[in-house]
Parts: C-alpha cells; structure tokens; sequence
C-alpha cells in the first residue's frame, strides 16, 4: 500500500515499495439487490449457473455521505463518509484520497469473483488498493489480502496484518513491521496497468485457497495457500485521489 520502498519504514506497508495502505437515488437500490440476490445465490428469475453480476455502488446519502450496503472508516475519527468518497451521477467514485481509511462491505464473503474498473487522475499517480476477505478490528491496515493498486505494482498481492498466503519463491517474500504486523508479498508475474488517466479493469476471483487476479483481461497474479475464512471487501484512501466504476460482485458458486 505504499507507494515508496521508505513508507513501509514509516506508516503504511507498501509495495516492495510496499502495500498500497492502496448513483444516486434513481439507481437501483442496494438494499433491493442485496433481497434479491442475498449475494449468495442466483438473482430471482435466473436458475444455477445463470447468476448475474450484482453491482456494488448504487446510492449515496445526501446528507451524511454514507453510501448504500457500505461502512466508513477513517484514520480521522471527525471524517464524514462525503469527506472523502463521492458518488457521481455518471456512477463514478471519486476518492479524495484524504483522510486515510477505506470502504467496507457491510456482508463478509468467502469465495466470489469481484471486478472493478479504476484509474488516476491524469496529472497524477499514487497509491490504492482493494482488500478481500477482511477480518478482525477496522484498523490501518486491517488483516487482508490487497490486490495493490500502487502506481507501477498493480497486480501485486500484499498479506496484511498476517493474513496467510504462498506463491512461488521467486516472487514471494515476508517481512514484519512494528505497526502493521506480519506482511507477505507476492509479486505480480507482469505490467498490465495503463498510463494516468485511462481506465483499467481488475478481476479478483477468490476461491478456497487460491485468488487470482487479472488486470485488463491478462492473469497477472495467483495466490495460493489463502485464509479461506469470509471478510469484507474494501477500497483505500491512502492519500492520492483516484476513481472506481462498474464494482460489481458475482457470488460464489455461480
């Protein structure tokens, strides 16, 4: 969740720069998808085999911020969910990057493919991420598997807070910070990310013990040895502006 080789010596774990640690109310309601869908079985209408994508952003509270089937946190315990995140009329969400925290599903899920589309501001890259199967206390960072979004490590796999994963050796490695506990690595097999500005589509497909990753329609990473128990989902703030669109879940055994 770093974006420099220093910060995991400083705040935040990164990549081997570190971990990134990275609709309004016409839309659909969340709550409405979330009763049709349970997010644990085909959608109503549709039999096994057919489950259809559920999308994840749909509305977002005027007044308080708070977005629908989400939970804010902050490293600022003054920080309003508008603070930081805002949801577009084009269903795009911004993320302002300050204070630090993140998103969270308000469910937890165990096996399920995730994808999502993210980019950076044109004039400016930095770091991000996506946690899947979070568990234990809201914390930066809180124990998780984070598919990086850091500028340049994409598709890299960061174990945070000792969440438990392996991976071949030459691309795998562990080290332990005072703050933010055990951390393993597991570097991305190749570049996929496209330059500031432009668009790029993550697939995150989470099954037993195996995760996998494709950024931009290629596999670029496979995590084996995962912490099966279900979590919550999230995406960081992490201090740089960024954007998401077309986060969408698909449930397990579909």
């Amino acid at each position: 969740m770093l974006s420099r080789r220093t910060q995991i010596q400083q705040r935040s774990p990164g990549s081997v720069r570190g971990p990134s640690l990275g609709l309004p109310a016409v839309a659909l309601a969340l709550g409405m998808a979330w009763t049709q869908t349970g997010l644990a079985g085909a959608p109503a209408g549709t039999s096994s085999g057919e489950a259809k994508a559920v999308p994840l952003f749909t509305s977002q509270d005027a007044s308080t911020g708070e977005l629908a089937g989400w939970k804010f946190f902050s490293e600022d315990p003054k920080a309003k969910p508008g603070d930081v995140w805002r949801l577009g009329t084009d269903g795009v969400l911004t993320c302002r990057g300050k204070p630090r925290g993140y998103l969270a599903t308000q469910k937890a899920f165990a096996d399920f493919t995730l994808r999502l589309e993210w980019r950076w501001p044109k004039e400016k890259m930095g770091s991000g991420g996506v946690l899947v199967r979070m568990t234990g206390p809201d914390r930066i960072w809180p124990k998780s598997l984070e598919a990086q979004i850091n500028a340049g490590d994409a598709g890299d796999f960061w174990g945070l807070d000792g969440y438990g994963l392996t991976g071949p050796a030459e691309r795998f490695k562990t080290l332990s910070h005072p703050q933010f506990g055990k951390l393993t690595n597991l570097k991305k097999t190749t570049g996929r990310e496209k330059p500031a500005g432009e668009w790029n589509r993550y697939e995150i497909v989470a099954h037993g013990d195996t995760v996998t990753l494709s950024i931009n329609g290629r596999e670029v990473n496979r995590a084996t040895g995962c912490d099966a128990a279900p979590g919550r989902i999230l995406l960081t703030a992490e201090g740089d502006e960024y954007f998401f669109r077309n986060v969408e879940l698909v449930p397990a055994g579909r």
